[in-house]
């Protein structure tokens, strides 16, 4: 639990330093953008006396000056307009500024006016989109290296979990089979004793739990299956194993259910979540298994009436590593996840759940 608590904050510590790295980039360019617009400005009321200058003009004016400062406009989009909307004069523009924001009245006296409309330079306008294409590009390559580092993560975490697998599958055959091989001798040792049946049924427990090891990293045979039967037979072997202050009930309808997939793996995330369910309960409790047949896929339910989950922490239940209890390594979500979604196609996830009251996980499969 602390491992996935250290990444988040990680997480939300960079997520934390681009944000401000951005609003510092946009405050910059806000900034630099402010007083290019106000030199602008400058500019055109320079213009626009030098206009209405030019108006003005009789013999003693120096209109060399004058014609200089209005050329001297070779950046900034300007239309002079008279009184009536006709243009009198333009520059560094194609078409009409009749509607920009920008605009500086000349009064010539006799009810007579121009009026100097300009729009922000072209530098001006890219300078003001800059940050924006600069942060798209910056987030496209945050997001492609996200993606990329998750990818590398997961095909990582593959490999940890095939060679895992695989290697407890092997480490695990030896020992069983000579198991097997002990159980067939004390049975005709002592035909008669009670205690080797048992012995029989965990010596293939045992292999049942070295087959689906094996099957982890490779593609399963999926099955067309009776979900009710593989449900029973875990009940029956849940129960048998657990307290009897532990009450497992099934819901199943009246009606066969079937769907595709590998039963040892399937019977694998049932266990998983009756096991977690009666650690959450402390050992006293109930858990309802229920499967449903809907419109758009198959369900099973499981409810328990345990401690429950914080909401906060409904994906972080299938997180490898996250566990809330002193003892485990807080695969066995993690594991049913993978189980369910990689190999079956489905989807498992917390339904709902209220602390001190119960949780309900659900699984849906594709018909």
């Amino acid at each position: 639990m602390q491992w996935t608590d250290r990444i988040k904050q990680v997480k939300i510590l960079l997520i934390t330093i681009a944000i401000l790295l951005s609003i510092a980039s946009l405050v910059v360019s806000h900034y630099l953008v402010r007083d290019l617009k106000n030199e602008e400005q400058i500019k055109m009321e320079t213009w626009a006396d030098a206009m209405r200058s030019l108006e003005a003009a009789d013999e003693n004016t120096d209109v060399a000056l004058i014609l200089r400062v209005l050329n001297s406009n070779n950046t900034i989009p300007v239309v002079v307009y008279d009184q009536d909307g006709a243009i009198e004069m333009e520059r560094n523009v194609d078409g009409e500024l009749r509607n920009s924001q920008h605009a500086i009245r000349i009064n010539l006296g006799k009810d007579e006016w121009l009026d100097v409309c300009y729009d922000d330079s072209l530098m001006l306008q890219r300078l003001a989109a800059w940050p924006y294409v600069q942060l798209s590009v910056v987030l496209i390559f945050v997001v492609v290296a996200i993606f990329a580092l998750l990818s590398s993560k997961k095909a990582e975490q593959n490999k940890v979990w095939v060679g895992l697998s695989k290697e407890t599958a092997h480490q695990l055959g030896t020992p069983i089979s000579s198991l097997m091989a002990w159980v067939e001798v004390l049975k005709d040792t002592y035909p008669d004793d009670q205690l080797i049946p048992e012995m029989d049924k965990d010596v293939k427990r045992l292999q049942l739990i070295a087959e689906r090891f094996s099957k982890i990293g490779s593609l399963p045979e999926l099955k067309k299956t009776d979900l009710n039967e593989v449900i029973a037979h875990v009940v029956s072997y849940i129960s048998r194993r657990t307290s009897n202050r532990v009450d497992i009930k099934t819901d199943i309808g009246g009606e066969d259910i079937e769907a595709f997939i590998s039963a040892p793996l399937f019977e694998w995330v049932i266990e998983n979540l009756c096991k977690n369910a009666i650690d959450a309960m402390n050992g006293q409790g109930s858990i309802t298994i229920a499967v449903r047949k809907e419109a758009y896929c198959i369900s099973v339910e499981v409810t328990d009436t345990g401690k429950g989950i914080n909401s906060s922490h409904f994906n972080d239940v299938f997180t490898p590593g996250f566990t809330t209890k002193s003892r485990g390594w807080g695969l066995g979500l993690s594991l049913a996840k993978r189980i369910v979604e990689e190999y079956h196609k489905g989807h498992i996830y917390v339904k709902s759940s209220t602390l001190g009251v119960g949780t309900t996980f659900r699984i849906e499969l594709t018909q």
